[in-house]
């Protein structure tokens, strides 16, 4: 079993908060915005990171993290971008993604807007954290945690702070 914790759109933003909401996981997850390599360093330094790169991430970041990840976690596909949509809406890279890998977990960012959500279509849980920094229109800051056993989910725990 590991815990995760999936976060995006820090925005150059790891403080205590989201420091203690992640204590507990093997692992974090980041979803594309994370503002600097320092500080996707910074997060590696405190649990192991998986990052892929979002739109305001510069040179350095881009060349460190890529656009989409795939990868394992226990029994369970992740695929993992920064501009994926969300279900009925996918970006249509994210849709070509989906059809070839078929995940049976989706996390995407950018959106600054917390949701998770069964996608029937594609037989995958759908995890957008929502945004975790203090930039942005959105007013409170999110993130996620949870567990995968085997090929289960379960146990997904939302953190919230105000900006």
């Amino acid at each position: 079993m590991k815990k995760i914790g999936i976060i995006s759109d820090t925005h150059g933003v790891f403080d205590d908060k989201l420091r203690d909401f992640l204590a507990e996981v093997d692992e974090i997850w980041h979803a594309g915005d994370i503002g600097s390599i320092g500080l996707a360093d910074k997060i590696a330094a405190f649990k192991p990171l998986r990052a892929v790169y979002g739109n305001i991430d510069d040179g350095t970041t881009r060349r460190a993290c890529p656009e989409f990840g795939l990868f394992e976690c226990e029994q369970v596909k992740v695929l993992m971008t920064h501009i994926g949509g969300y279900p009925g809406r996918y970006n249509p890279e994210a849709v070509q993604k989906i059809a070839v890998c078929r995940p049976a977990l989706f996390v995407a960012g950018h959106s600054h807007i917390l949701k998770v959500q069964y996608d029937r279509k594609y037989s995958l849980l759908y995890i957008n954290p929502g945004a975790a920094g203090k930039y942005g229109f959105h007013t409170v800051r999110t993130a996620i945690r949870l567990e995968i056993d085997g090929s289960d989910i379960r146990n997904l725990e939302v953190g919230e702070w105000n900006k």
